[in-house]
């Protein structure tokens, strides 16, 4: 192993992401690389696929991991569904709601937003009204809103949308694999997410899933795909059927990563695996207080996996950062936007949600403090 490489310290993950990733994965992932076209590999993607049904409780025929990121998956999404001149409202709390308005922008859409205060989520009252007054193609928000902490009502809005000829878009990038996400439920027509949030796998791929709808709405497209390397059209190909059509050389060992990762989730159990976000939330929460920090969104809108927290008075933010890391070898997160330098973002995603770590952090923030 190169020097560099030897030098990396083993450091704990409680950032908005990437989070701690557990041994079984990295095993995973040093398995014997073998062919994107292996007969094997192929059962492999088939099983990825089923995983990720399960997960994000759909029956969505189309449903497969997009080689990149979750930006990727946002920009599979928007590229695959958005034509020139199309009608889009974004829904906007947070950084991935305005990147959201900027995809869509750049792919010709017109494109309406509702914009709401950083750390309050997406009002019903608000997008119903908008909704009285125009019509769109698609509407899209983001269920966790990892720039803030905050937890939007999308099935709420799916309620909205309900019978109507529009696509609804969700990112679920941070919120799969930490809360309930319900695809099928709550009429979700489009959804992204990543691995390196909840999944606990590291960053590289994106699962993806199209309703009926959305893939009607693919095929009728009046233009090609604006991008190659995410048209759907083509990918879909390589991930369906008996006969496999090559696409591109798919990331075969972050494959068996998220395969080794999504069996994790399956095998602890979807509720149990929310159940411990929520309670190890609640602990941190609680020990936050009791050194008298204060979180930044209102209780009932606060995400398990992603804690906003007030930085108080007279502290020097980017120095509590910097300690927690070099000194405890914790890593957590700053703020974004408008919140830079007013808040931490700690994460409690996937293998990183766990007491041990809950009770490391408070003890070193509580010396970090202190200093």
């Amino acid at each position: 192993m190169s020097n560099l490489l030897k030098e990396i310290e083993e450091i704990l993950l409680m950032g908005p992401g990437p989070s701690d990733v557990p041994d079984e994965v990295y095993t995973a992932l040093a398995t014997h690389t073998i062919g994107h076209m292996d007969p094997y590999f192929i059962t492999i993607m088939d099983e990825i696929k089923t995983q990720l049904q399960k997960v994000i409780k759909t029956s969505a025929k189309l449903t497969l991991p997009a080689s990149g990121t979750g930006s990727a998956g946002m920009e599979t999404c928007f590229v695959n569904l958005i034509e020139p001149g199309d009608r889009v409202l974004i829904l906007i709390n947070g950084v991935f709601g305005m990147r959201m308005q900027d995809v869509a922008t750049r792919l010709g859409a017109r494109v309406d937003t509702l914009e709401f205060e950083w750390g309050t989520p997406v009002i019903i009252d608000a997008v119903k009204k908008k909704l009285d007054i125009n019509t769109y193609k698609i509407v899209a928000v983001v269920h966790a809103e990892t720039s803030t902490g905050v937890r939007n009502p999308v099935a709420e809005i799916g309620t909205l949308l309900a019978g109507s000829d529009t696509l609804y878009l969700v990112d679920a990038v941070t919120s799969l694999g930490g809360m309930d996400v319900n695809m099928d439920k709550w009429g979700i027509d489009s959804l992204y997410s990543g691995t390196q949030k909840c999944l606990s796998c590291p960053p590289g791929l994106a699962p993806i899933a199209f309703s009926d709808k959305s893939v009607a709405a693919l095929k009728g497209r009046k233009t090609k795909v604006p991008n190659w390397y995410l048209d759907l059209t083509m990918i879909i190909n390589y991930w369906e059927g008996h006969t496999r059509a090559y696409h591109h050389t798919a990331p075969i060992n972050m494959l068996y990563g998220l395969y080794q990762a999504l069996d994790l989730v399956l095998a602890e159990g979807l509720d149990t695996v929310f159940r411990r976000h929520l309670e190890n939330h609640q602990a941190l929460v609680a020990g936050l207080e009791d050194m008298g920090m204060q979180m930044l969104v209102d209780e009932q809108y606060r995400l398990p996996m992603l804690n906003a927290v007030k930085v108080p008075d007279g502290i020097d933010e980017a120095g509590v950062r910097k300690a927690l890391r070099m000194e405890h070898k914790i890593e957590i997160g700053a703020g974004l936007g408008p919140l830079a330098g007013k808040i931490w973002r700690i994460g409690l995603m996937g293998h990183t949600a766990r007491p041990e770590n809950v009770n490391r952090l408070l003890a070193a923030l509580k010396t970090a403090l202190g200093k």
